[in-house]
């Protein structure tokens, strides 16, 4: 019956095999130094590499001590060391005790004379380099279309302004066919007609990274009209798409802040321009209400109807001072013919007979009123309340109060 063994049973056996063997425990191999990391434990991950094959490697601080040189991406190295196999992870890879520094590796020879050609033919020059629009509303994205880089242009783009359009054109970003691919992509948003287009993808080897270093990608990102931003890899990363795009940024994100326009800004300028314009308008409103008032009154001052009403308060006015007077007037002359009503009472010879007293006329009629008026002998008439009486002035006698002593 066949043994069932664990994993780390397996793994350590295929460790122990290793160490057997004849060839792998001391052996000394060559090549292109890529994904080099230096920790902070002291230790130092990278990948050895040539056309066909890459191999996993890792330098312990311990030996680290002894090298002359600092290992980079790109250089061609002897390194000597054993092969065994990591029991955790089940992968083998060259722990390294030693490492000769050789020739700049292949990958690192192209990028450079690349670089330098472009270079003279003016592909980075700063003169040619269009500005990032600052008010962009339709940003292109070439990346893969999963990933970290889309993620985080995404979301720091939603942030920024959730109101901006991102189209995404998504690109094979690593292979043989990711020059290809990118360059189709700034072609078709170019034609879209967006305002920006970032180009990029998350960090890597230069291996992974090498889409972006090849010239058809630069020439794509050099042709186009509308302004281009490289978001490739993290900040020590470093392609021939950032030399030549408009700007590069140090990450996606990185893009993602200068490509969208912050909307937190704009909508404060609009409010205040809103509380601005909304003030000048009630201002406006105050002043042309003002001069409506202005005018309703003028108008209503020289209007026909107005002027009639005027009259005819001013005739009502002097209506009633007219009654008033005439008023007056008659009361005056009613106080008046009161008083000579009474003065007429008191000279009435009918109410003076009806008193008991008599009227004394001669024989045409006028009135006698003095004992000089009489003449002896003349006939005369005595009115009273009932009748008449007719005489003749027997004699004359002056003084009334011997008269009336003598009665």
């Amino acid at each position: 019956m066949t043994s069932v063994y664990t994993v780390e049973q397996l793994n350590n056996y295929i460790l122990n095999m290793f160490r057997n063997d004849y060839l792998l425990p001391d052996v000394s191999v060559r090549g292109e130094i890529s994904n080099c990391k230096y920790h902070s434990s002291g230790h130092i991950y990278f990948t050895l590499k040539d056309e066909a094959s890459a191999l996993s490697c890792v330098m312990f601080a311990s030996y680290k001590r002894n090298l002359d040189f600092v290992l980079e991406n790109g250089m061609e190295v002897e390194l000597r060391g054993s092969v065994e196999n990591y029991v955790r992870d089940g992968k083998y890879q060259l722990y390294v005790k030693s490492a000769k520094k050789g020739d700049v590796g292949d990958l690192t020879k192209k990028f450079e004379e690349l670089k330098n050609r472009l270079k003279e033919e003016g592909l980075f020059d700063e003169s040619v380099k269009r500005p990032i629009p600052k008010d962009a509303k339709r940003i292109g994205i070439v990346t893969a279309s999963t990933g970290a880089a889309v993620r985080d242009i995404i979301s720091v783009s939603k942030r920024r302004n959730p109101y901006i359009e991102l189209i995404l054109y998504p690109a094979i970003v690593q292979g043989a066919e990711a020059a290809g691919s990118i360059v189709k992509g700034i072609d078709a948003l170019e034609r879209y007609g967006v305002d920006v287009i970032i180009v990029g993808r998350g960090g890597g080897s230069m291996e992974d990274l090498w889409g972006f270093n090849e010239e058809i990608v630069a020439q794509a990102i050099f042709n186009c009209s509308v302004p281009v931003i490289s978001a490739v890899g993290h900040e020590t990363d470093y392609t021939i798409a950032d030399f030549v795009a408009d700007l590069r940024a140090a990450t996606p994100s990185a893009a993602a802040e200068i490509a969208v326009p912050q909307i937190a800004p704009i909508l404060d300028a609009i409010e205040s321009y809103e509380e601005r314009l909304k003030s000048v308008m009630n201002r406006k409103l105050q002043m042309a209400k003002m001069r409506v008032n202005s005018y309703q009154v003028r108008i209503q001052a020289a209007s026909p109807q107005k002027r009639t009403d005027a009259k005819r308060m001013e005739c009502a006015r002097l209506e009633e001072r007219l009654q008033n007077l005439m008023q007056k007037k008659l009361s005056d002359r009613r106080n008046r013919m009161a008083l000579y009503i009474e003065r007429m009472k008191r000279v009435n010879v009918l109410d003076r007979l009806e008193s008991g007293y008599s009227y004394v006329s001669d024989s045409d009629g006028k009135r006698l009123t003095s004992v000089d008026d009489f003449k002896t002998g003349e006939d005369i008439r005595l009115l009273f309340k009932d009748g008449a009486v007719y005489a003749k002035t027997v004699s004359v006698e002056k003084g009334v109060e011997g008269i009336i002593n003598h009665e």
